[in-house]
């Protein structure tokens, strides 16, 4: 912990985490501090004037970040016959039905997101003591239960990410590596901001965006002005 402590201390050597930065400045900056042996993830927090314990006030979706996350997405799919072939062919990397629930049940989860076809939700919701806690189980609301499996497994591959309130009202995600160009996590960064703006549920009263910050997987938090979100 020790020599965690003085690497931190090196990163944050002349930065005033007190003070607030433009999303694009707070970016940077968290790009520069990301100087681990690996490639690091640059996040976003966002602090939301809601409580997630009312129903009117959940935050919750997708949003389609137009630079990718810079992650491999491993898919699963529930589906059979025509389904499961079209799953496959877009590139999941698990695809089954009775096989992939018992997989599911004896502990080997080998995928990232859980995609399944409508008629294959009674099988699936006996699954939801496992996959619910993992955020894993399949919702019509993300575009998880579909038809369109096509559509759901590219759009997963391709740098979909699902976001959802905790209980403290916060919303978070990778927003890409630290090795993408400064520009690219900015723009990633705006989609998502986009995306949690539009989700605003009808019970949030006041502030909607009370903080931000932006963060490397291993460095300091950077705080954002929350103004700069709308420039």
């Amino acid at each position: 912990m020790a020599k965690q402590g003085k690497r931190l201390r090196k990163i944050t050597e002349g930065l005033d985490l007190e003070k607030s930065l433009g999303l694009a400045e707070a970016i940077s900056t968290a790009k520069t501090a990301a100087n681990a042996k690996f490639d690091e993830t640059i996040e976003i927090s966002m602090n939301l004037g809601i409580d997630p314990r009312h129903a009117d006030q959940m935050v919750r979706g997708v949003v389609g970040l137009p630079n990718g996350t810079g992650k491999t997405v491993r898919v699963g799919v529930f589906a059979r016959g025509p389904k499961a072939e079209e799953a496959q062919a877009a590139g999941a990397d698990v695809v089954g039905a009775e096989d992939l629930m018992t997989a599911v049940q004896e502990g080997k989860i080998d995928f990232d997101r859980c995609i399944a076809t409508p008629d294959m939700m009674g099988l699936v919701g006996r699954l939801g003591k496992i996959l619910g806690p993992r955020g894993l189980m399949p919702n019509p609301k993300l575009g998880t239960v579909t038809m369109d499996v096509r559509g759901a497994v590219t759009a997963a591959k391709a740098g979909q990410v699902e976001f959802r309130a905790e209980k403290a009202g916060i919303v978070h995600a990778g927003i890409g590596k630290a090795s993408f160009e400064a520009d690219k996590l900015l723009e990633n960064a705006k989609a998502f901001v986009d995306a949690i703006q539009r989700a605003r549920p009808a019970g949030a009263k006041g502030t909607y965006v009370k903080k931000v910050a932006v963060s490397s997987s291993m460095g300091p938090g950077i705080k954002v002005d929350v103004s700069s979100l709308s420039a």
